[in-house]
């Protein structure tokens, strides 16, 4: 029987397996480090995204703060320009009293009785005069009751006031009364008893 040799066969299908083995692992190998450069590439991509979102972010908190801040000032000074608004309404809605008030002191006023001063604290009023007489005094008091725009009047003081010279019946008075618009206290009441 004749000897073949088949070891150098062998060792070439070894060599040859051994190259496609080599060949493949490298092939491997850089599908594997493209993958993994494909992946960072990826990896970076997003973390640039996320960090231009957060940039993004950030620009519009402070320009929301910056707004914030804006609408804070904006709401300070309406309620600045509401108070002054309050306060102007109060001034137009007291000067209409005011005028009534000093037209009702002229009127209320009988002959021999005189002012010296008249002092006003919210409602209040305090009139300080000289009378020729306390009944004069009582006169202007029911001049003041029956008053449209004053009431509830109160005497303080009634002295002798030896420096007027009225005679020896002068009498020096102090009063207060309340103002009040004693028509618009009457519509309210019949219109409030008119809704029960």
């Amino acid at each position: 029987m004749p000897s073949i040799n088949l070891l150098p066969w062998r060792e070439e299908r070894r060599k040859a397996r051994q190259q496609t083995f080599n060949l493949r692992l490298l092939l491997a190998a850089i599908v594997g480090i493209v993958v993994l450069l494909l992946i960072w590439l990826g990896l970076s991509a997003s973390i640039s995204n996320q960090e231009a979102r957060n940039a993004y972010l950030k620009e519009q908190i402070a320009q929301m703060d910056k707004q914030i801040a804006e609408i804070k000032d904006l709401q300070q000074t309406k309620a600045r320009l509401l108070a002054r608004m309050q306060i102007i309404e109060q001034l137009q809605q007291s000067r209409p009293i005011e005028v009534h008030l000093f037209d009702q002191l002229v009127k209320t006023l009988p002959p021999g009785v005189y002012l010296t001063q008249i002092n006003q604290k919210g409602n209040q009023v305090e009139i300080q005069g000289v009378a020729e007489s306390s009944a004069r005094v009582s006169t202007y008091m029911r001049n003041i009751d029956a008053s449209a725009w004053m009431g509830d009047p109160n005497l303080q003081v009634v002295q002798k006031d030896p420096k007027v010279d009225f005679g020896v019946r002068a009498q020096q008075f102090n009063v207060t009364a309340k103002i009040v618009d004693k028509a618009a206290t009457a519509k309210n009441t019949q219109t409030g008893g008119g809704q029960s």
